[in-house]
């Protein structure tokens, strides 16, 4: 059995449309590790949590990603939210003549197996002393993390472009009401229509495709 670690049982339903039966959601509260990415929060969750757990296992990390903040919040997300508030956040972007965002996932994957990981960031540094550049991040493998003692993980990104707007709508959480796609913001939307449109769906699926043949 698959284990999604995670709280949220709508998360865990979403994963079913894509995993049908296959996938489950287990409680453990793994260290989420302050990094300026969420591949690298992602991998650090899901290498802890199979050590825990001892089942294959996916950890996803989440975040609104603000065109005109250069990313910010990003991996920063729920901080933010929790210190500023939405409403702040979205005054702040919409001062900005495009205030173009995405909201971006990550799902990662480790089962402690050997597998071809996914071109991945080292969890905070290379552990050699050295910073990495954003190129070598994108292009680092396993092989290259921690003397290459890391278990491998595989990393799924999904993402859905929008724009910042005055808050709409009464569905969702978090950001949802002032981050409008195609002329709605995700408040507005249905479950089942922000799910199909959802950055984490969009993540799910290309680990859905990958998994079948695991």
């Amino acid at each position: 059995m698959l284990r999604y670690v995670t709280t949220n049982e709508g998360k865990v339903r979403e994963a079913e449309e894509y995993l049908r039966d296959e996938v489950d959601a287990f409680e453990y509260d793994y260290t989420e590790i302050q990094a300026d990415s969420l591949e690298a929060v992602a991998a650090h969750g899901a290498r802890e949590a199979f050590e825990h757990v001892g089942e294959p296992v996916i950890v996803d990390d989440a975040g609104l990603f603000l065109d005109g903040f250069d990313g910010f919040p990003g991996p920063y997300s729920a901080y933010v939210e929790d210190t500023l508030g939405v409403e702040r956040v979205g005054r702040l972007a919409r001062r900005e003549d495009e205030p173009r965002a995405a909201f971006r996932c990550v799902i990662a994957y480790c089962d402690g197996e050997p597998f071809d990981a996914s071109p991945e960031p080292v969890d905070l540094d290379d552990r050699r002393g050295h910073d990495l550049s954003a190129e070598a991040r994108s292009t680092a493998t396993t092989d290259d993390t921690i003397a290459g003692t890391a278990l491998p993980v595989k990393l799924f990104t999904g993402a859905v472009p929008g724009r910042i707007v005055e808050p709409r709508g009464n569905g969702g959480f978090g950001y949802d009401p002032i981050f409008e796609h195609d002329g709605t913001t995700f408040a507005e939307m249905t479950a089942a229509e922000k799910n199909a449109i959802s950055h984490r769906g969009r993540a799910l699926g290309k680990f859905a495709e990958w998994f079948a043949g695991r």
